[in-house]
């Protein structure tokens, strides 16, 4: 290879954008690892003879491929190893250069065939721009040290990646409740190079919290989606191979339903569908390539209950009726998806039955389990809705690739529930392990150890000592987030005790305010004590590993150390309310005055830890880049955010009866 000084990358001159923008990829992955020049050049050009030669493309854009393929050098074609599958191979020629041959049975197979080149043999990561893990320059790089091989297609066809909950993302720099550019470009970026292949915008569509609750109007008081930049974002994602879904709901800024019209289909039929028509004829939406849509409220995800009387599995085998004649009418070769979402796969085991060209999906709980399962699939194409991340620990992530694992097989195994599959990834970079575990698994299931997958994704990026601390701590994390609770949640846990302490309502994202109530915070207790204790075991095990690692430190402390930290610091603060609710409960019932002196010392102590919380919510992250990452004034205010005016009015009720 040393004596080789150039490196020619020969596309076809019928390679589409998608080729076109893969091969350029490359091109930048070479440079960052050699120091060769490396140029594109196209099928009609005569093979040089002084580098190294790559031939890339499909039978049907690159001819020099299609010729191999017909003289059976190589073995390739559209149907093998199929849609989605392509291979490495090299070519030993005395009369030219050096070729390698990476081509794929189609464009997607092309670009998972150079993307894992790209992550196997250069060591260009997939999640660069996220972890920073950055290859390094390598003159002695054997480009050609590989065993010729077949990439199958995935098992899942398509690998979606849901848009949603992404305040951290938008928000962190730039405009607010807005992607900047070069965030949204990364990510889908990362998603491609490990095979998401679509994503489901939704957040980006301008979500009805956004316009309507008042805790985002106090963020964005004027916010107003910019719909040319959505049109720009969805032409990105059409350039980078991936298609794009819409969820079909009636709640998006664009056009929305009225409150009256939302709960009544037979009477605001012709409304819904003139919206339907409205996305289609004059807004982007016209531009995707899948579709689905819930059966639940179209404004809010919540169960729809009519109005007018009607039942809601009537409902919507009637809309889905409707609907399908209008997406078959606009848009004939769009793929169509029903979620049976929450009480939809209630309504799948009874009546409620889509036409029979959607694929009907199952909707985990939020952490990679199922509250139902299908009575019968009924004949239908079935796929997953799987939880990468979910809002209730949406600051701090739940790893369980073992979980994916079990889950993911049973589902494929029990139920062919194999013909699609989305994957929420909140707001994408806290989430990455469980992100490409689904991935993995939904690629080959056969192959995927959700063990195994700990161990390689974490040496990966760190030292191997390192890496067995990172999965103890993460390990932890997992277990010590019992009944479906998290990060935001806890947020919620001290909401209630504040509320209790400080004789205030209960304020409720998008509901009326309720009274304060002791015993919502005692329900709370026990179960945080025992989180606590069990989760200095977490703390410990990330400590440890960040002393030994040797490798990428700051992606250590960003994905290991600083969740833990953080969980920590709010899980504490949030204990030491409680002993204080506990100390101002047994005071309402002796009237002995010690207990609130007790009660004013420890809250002393919560106002440091909060102190705690926001100094490493604001400095914790070692990167630069992230630095505004999990700043409280603009996360995603679900549930809210412990302040320091609470502790004034908790101070202050104690000082009042003190």
């Amino acid at each position: 290879m040393s004596a080789q000084k150039k490196v020619y990358l020969v596309q076809g001159v019928k390679a589409n954008k998608v080729e076109k923008s893969t091969v350029l990829d490359f091109k930048k992955d070479l440079l960052k690892v050699i120091n060769k020049e490396v140029l594109i050049i196209t099928d009609t050009v005569k093979t040089p003879k002084d580098g190294v030669v790559f031939l890339l493309g499909t039978i049907e854009s690159n001819k020099k491929i299609a010729k191999l393929s017909k003289t059976k050098e190589i073995n390739l074609s559209s149907k093998f190893p199929g849609s989605r599958g392509g291979l490495w191979a090299k070519l030993n020629s005395k009369k030219q250069s050096k070729v390698i041959v990476i081509a794929g049975s189609d464009v997607e197979g092309l670009q998972y065939s150079i993307y894992d080149y790209s992550h196997q043999i250069l060591g260009v990561d997939p999640f660069e721009y996220w972890t920073g893990k950055i290859p390094e320059k390598n003159k002695k790089l054997d480009l050609f040290n590989f065993k010729n091989k077949i990439i199958s297609p995935p098992l899942v066809p398509i690998m979606c990646y849901f848009e949603n909950d992404v305040d951290e993302l938008a928000n962190y720099r730039g405009k607010l409740l807005e992607y900047d550019w070069e965030s949204y470009t990364e990510m889908i970026n990362s998603l491609v190079r490990i095979r998401y292949n679509s994503i489901q915008f939704f957040d980006m569509l301008g979500r009805p919290e956004f316009f309507v609750r008042p805790e985002y109007k106090k963020i964005s008081p004027n916010y107003q989606i910019d719909v040319a930049y959505l049109d720009k974002m969805i032409d990105y994602a059409h350039l980078k191979g991936m298609k794009v879904q819409i969820d079909l709901s009636l709640g998006y800024q664009m056009k929305s339903l009225s409150i009256e019209e939302s709960y009544c289909w037979s009477t605001y039929k012709d409304k819904w569908i003139e919206a339907w028509k409205y996305y289609f004829e004059k807004t982007p939406v016209g531009k995707a390539d899948i579709f689905s849509l819930r059966p639940r409220h179209q404004v809010w995800d919540w169960e729809y209950n009519s109005n007018c009387g009607e039942d809601k599995t009537t409902v919507f085998n009637e809309v889905y009726k409707e609907l399908d004649k209008l997406i078959d009418h606009y848009k004939p070769e769009a793929t169509k998806i029903a979620f049976c979402y929450h009480d939809g796969m209630e309504m799948f085991n009874g009546d409620f039955n889509p036409p029979k060209d959607w694929i009907v999906v199952w909707c985990d709980d939020g952490f990679g389990d199922f509250d139902y399962l299908p009575k019968s699939t009924k004949g239908y194409d079935f796929g997953t809705y799987m939880h990468a991340g979910f809002w209730k620990n949406h600051t701090v992530h739940n790893p369980y690739p073992k979980k994916v694992d079990t889950v993911m097989k049973e589902m494929f195994k029990d139920y062919g529930a194999d013909k699609y599959c989305q994957v929420n990834g909140q707001n994408f970079r806290p989430f990455l392990l469980n992100l490409e575990a689904y991935s993995e698994v939904s690629n080959n299931p056969k192959e995927f150890d959700g063990e195994r997958f700990y161990k390689s994704w974490t040496e990966r990026y760190f030292s191997k000592d390192a890496a067995k601390h990172a999965v103890a701590s993460m390990k932890v994390l997992h277990k010590t987030q019992v009944g479906r609770n998290g990060y935001v949640q806890h947020l919620w846990g001290i909401k209630k005790t504040t509320s209790y302490l400080s004789n205030s309502p209960l304020e409720r994202p998008g509901k009326t305010p309720i009274p304060y109530n002791y015993d919502r915070v005692y329900e709370d207790i026990d179960n945080l004590k025992r989180e606590l204790d069990m989760f200095q075991e977490a703390v410990k095990a990330a400590k440890l590993g960040a002393k030994v690692n040797k490798k990428n430190k700051d992606f250590y402390n960003s994905y290991i150390l600083l969740p833990v930290t953080l969980y920590s610091d709010l899980i504490t603060f949030e204990r030491t309310l409680h002993q204080i609710a506990l100390l101002k409960k047994e005071f309402e019932e002796t009237c002995k005055k010690e207990l609130i002196v007790k009660a004013l010392l420890l809250l002393d102590k919560a106002e440091t830890q909060l102190e705690l919380v926001y100094k490493n919510s604001l400095e914790g992250d070692k990167n630069e880049k992230w630095a505004n990452w999990y700043n409280p004034e603009i996360r995603r205010p679900n549930n809210g955010f412990p302040k320091m005016e609470d502790i004034s009015k908790i101070r202050k009720v104690l000082k009042e009866i003190e």
